[in-house]
């Protein structure tokens, strides 16, 4: 590893590509190397090959190509060692955004006059997510999910468009327990399961959870009410404080079982199959290039306890 190299790993059709181009120009212009990816697994191999020489890993596009960055990162075991940061370049930039990340010219700005900050990586089943595991999505919504609703809601947007698309949408059969020792806290027939790292869910008054805090942002939607879940400010209905029909929770480890068929679950927008689902908190797992809008130590959502 070289202290002063610093790579870009870039995702060329991310977005419309014209912040991808601009992007690759910058980056060239203040000495990084740009890898160019495939697409799917090539970002991770070009991550992973790049944490092995080099002091910043940087991923360029979308929550999609960001998630396979890390994953890349983590795979060559560097991530005590390798710097990440991200230039928003996606659709769905909902992580950068968390963190302060405002727009290209400023994510370059970030990363070459900041200081990393450590935060908290989520797990799912082993597989890295930043921002959020979000399961009970399906392909069809998922196709249908605009792509105005993803720049605004991030994965939530996909959660909307299944409940507006799939009115008669099979409800989960879920159990799920919480802490090291999977102590039950809730059975039942839900929606959707929401577990958030560095956002908070909608009704939860701000966008940016606690991102070093070694805790879950748990949500489990067990019903719904009737909405248009198409416009505007649905998602606040839907997930407005201390409604009944939701249960949250914060914690460090999450199991939770379907008493079915493999459920499809989003992490940051990769998606994985799976009937037994393991979230844990590897905390101050990252170092990550924060903007100066970023805070530490949000205030705190009160926990709501299940019933």
């Amino acid at each position: 590893m070289t202290a002063d190299t610093r790579i870009v790993v870039r995702n060329p059709r991310s977005g419309d590509g014209k912040k991808t181009e601009r992007a690759r120009r910058i980056a060239v212009e203040r000495g990084y190397e740009v890898l160019d990816s495939d697409g799917s697994d090539h970002t991770v191999e070009l991550a992973r090959e790049a944490a092995t020489r080099a002091a910043v890993v940087v991923a360029c596009g979308g929550d999609g190509t960001l998630n396979k960055t890390v994953r890349g990162v983590r795979e060559a075991g560097a991530l005590d060692e390798v710097a990440v940061g991200v230039v928003p370049a996606g659709t769905g930039n909902d992580f950068a955004d968390n963190v302060g990340i405002r727009g290209i010219a400023h994510a370059f700005d970030v990363i070459d006059t900041g200081d990393p900050r450590r935060l908290d990586l989520g797990l799912a089943n082993g597989a890295p997510f930043l921002n959020s595991c979000v399961g009970g999505l399906t392909a069809d919504a998922s196709a249908r999910t605009s792509r105005t609703a993803k720049r605004r809601l991030g994965t939530l947007a996909y959660v909307l468009t299944t409940l507006a698309v799939a009115r008669n949408f099979e409800s989960l059969r879920l159990a799920v327990s919480a802490g090291p020792e999977r102590r039950p806290v809730w059975t039942g027939e839900a929606l959707m399961l929401l577990v958030g790292n560095g956002r908070r869910f909608p009704g939860e008054r701000m966008r940016q959870a606690n991102i070093e805090d070694g805790l879950l942002n748990v949500v489990v939607i067990k019903r719904a009410p009737t909405l248009d879940y198409l416009s505007r400010g649905a998602a606040d209905q839907l997930l407005r404080r201390d409604a009944r029909h939701l249960v949250r929770l914060k914690v460090s480890h999450l199991h939770v079982t379907h008493g079915g068929d493999p459920v499809q679950f989003s992490l940051d927008g990769e998606a994985i199959e799976t009937a037994e689902l393991v979230a844990d908190i590897d905390p101050g797992a990252i170092g990550f290039y924060v903007g100066p809008s970023y805070d530490p130590a949000p205030e705190e959502w009160r926990r709501t306890s299940p019933d």
